[in-house]
């Protein structure tokens, strides 16, 4: 009821641009720009957590990126999604291109098929807003790949098994501590998880400890469909270790943060991928001659 109601109002009362109070529009193309204005990129969390899949970001998180995310996510700004979904389904496109280091898709999947995970919210966060807006931009996205000639769903299979503490005021490592093990998925979310290309889904990553845990809990369910009880988020940092000294060789020139040659720890062979819609500015991957 709530989010009809402010569906409706939307369309009734004089709109105002969400990001930067523009009248008579919902988004100005100044805010448009700055959310959707620029190629998606890849990004990476310092200190990186282990078992973080490949991430790519559409947008830097600050001005009017930050302004729009929590209009869509506290203030109840509905009309945001479908805007948030397509800058959402840019940085799933940018992860699933040969460059974007994601890799083929697994054997036995269909290339084109593309799952979104969305990172689940506290249930009470969900009741206090009246909306989920992690799923609600994953449905966007997810119809926006549709549009452009991707096939694509929502695979919301995540769940909290135990109650976390508000992370706002964590550091890195107490978020990691505070989310290990916190999400599984549910009951029969193993087989549709089989269906397709997976890509845990999110609005924002600053450490990198919510897809972290949601990345372990896909390959935990998916390790165990396979009858395979080995436990794989302990595994991702061993595994990680070599392949670091692999791909370090391969990307010369790669810097993050100032640091040359710093690579994802991830599980080998892993085709997990992430998507967010911003990230911090400094977590940005860049290139230097």
């Amino acid at each position: 009821m709530r989010g009809w109601w402010r569906d409706l109002t939307d369309l009734v009362l004089p709109a105002e641009c969400a990001g930067c109070g523009a009248p008579r529009t919902d988004l100005c193309p100044r805010c448009r720009t700055a959310l959707c204005g620029t190629a998606p990129r890849r990004v990476r969390p310092e200190p990186e957590p282990p078992g973080l899949p490949v991430v790519h970001a559409a947008a830097p998180y600050g001005g009017e990126v930050r302004t729009l995310l929590l209009a869509h996510k506290e203030r109840g700004a509905l009309a945001l999604a479908a805007t948030l979904g397509a800058a959402l389904a840019g940085a799933v496109r940018a992860g699933l291109a040969p460059d974007g280091r994601g890799g083929p898709p697994p054997a036995g999947r269909a290339p084109g098929t593309v799952l979104l995970v969305p990172v689940p919210s506290a249930r009470w966060a969900v009741r206090a807003r009246g909306h989920d807006p992690v799923r609600r931009m994953a449905l966007a996205a997810a119809a926006e790949l549709r549009r452009s000639g991707t096939p694509a769903r929502v695979a919301a299979v995540l769940r909290q098994r135990r109650a976390v503490a508000d992370q706002a005021a964590l550091d890195a490592r107490q978020r990691l501590a505070n989310l290990a093990g916190a999400l599984e998925v549910t009951a029969g979310g193993a087989r549709l998880l089989a269906g397709g290309r997976v890509v845990v889904v999110d609005d924002l990553v600053t450490t990198g400890a919510s897809l972290a845990e949601a990345a372990r809990a896909v390959r935990e369910a998916t390790v165990s469909r396979l009858h395979d009880r080995t436990p794989v988020y302990e595994a991702a940092t061993r595994e990680g270790r070599g392949e670091r000294r692999i791909e370090a060789r391969q990307e010369r020139g790669q810097w993050v943060h100032g640091a040359p040659e710093k690579t994802v720890p991830n599980v080998k062979g892993d085709t997990l991928l992430a998507a967010v819609v911003a990230a911090p500015r400094d977590s940005f991957v860049i290139s230097r001659n």
